[in-house]
């Protein structure tokens, strides 16, 4: 419990993340198909995912110091 406690930032970063990478990829996507990132799902949601979670550790550090 302590451990989620301690990266709370992280993992609110990272859930908003990957709703804003599901959004993305249903409202603007790939029309064509051939992109590698917005051409499916799941491939942007956990993009949205990882740069939520490193948007949250970089205010978590910020707020430590």
């Amino acid at each position: 419990m302590n451990i989620l406690k301690n990266q709370k930032l992280i993992i609110i970063g990272a859930t908003l993340g990957a709703i804003a990478g599901f959004f993305y990829w249903k409202e603007v996507g790939c029309l064509t198909g051939t992109c590698a990132i917005q051409s499916v799902w799941y491939n942007m949601t956990a993009y949205g995912l990882v740069l939520g979670g490193l948007f949250g550790s970089i205010i978590q550090g910020k707020k430590k110091k």
